[in-house]
């Protein structure tokens, strides 16, 4: 019995740890440790801290448009908020005005944290964003927000 030929790969690769998906998987492990490690140091996780970057940029987002932005399951996206709220980072009304949403916003101390640990964040970002030459970065972003769009359709 013969055995059946594999498909063909979408692209040249002499295996697949050089296919796109891999390189990209790689490329956010690496970055997920270096930003787990700088955080750790300010008691944040990375949805955490993400949480509150986008609360300071659009105060009163509710927990389903952050658990979007951030990447998680709603539930998972409750358990940070109440972290937040717990650890005095951020408030939220008891209830919803209407409907179920309670939007959020960073308190002093959510301010002040986040500031605190951006700068550890964004040398994270200036690592990674050496190893692209400057010519190359506009296209990359590009590339990188096609492959999103294209795997989200």
């Amino acid at each position: 019995m013969e055995e059946p030929m594999p498909p063909e790969s979408p692209h040249p690769a002499k295996d697949v740890t050089q296919h796109v998906g891999y390189l990209l998987k790689r490329a956010q492990a690496a970055l997920r440790g270096a930003m787990d490690k700088v955080l750790r140091e300010h008691g944040l996780t990375v949805p955490q801290y993400a949480t509150l970057e986008l609360l300071a940029l659009h105060p009163g987002m509710s927990n389903a448009d952050l658990a979007r932005a951030t990447f998680v399951t709603r539930q998972s996206g409750n358990v940070v908020l109440r972290g937040l709220q717990e650890a005095g980072l951020i408030t939220r009304p008891a209830t919803a005005d209407h409907g179920r949403a309670r939007p959020a916003h960073l308190t002093g101390e959510g301010h002040a944290r986040l500031a605190a640990v951006q700068a550890a964040v964004y040398a994270v970002e200036q690592r990674m964003v050496e190893a692209i030459p400057p010519q190359r970065m506009a296209a990359l972003l590009t590339d990188l927000d096609r492959v999103a769009a294209a795997l989200e359709e």
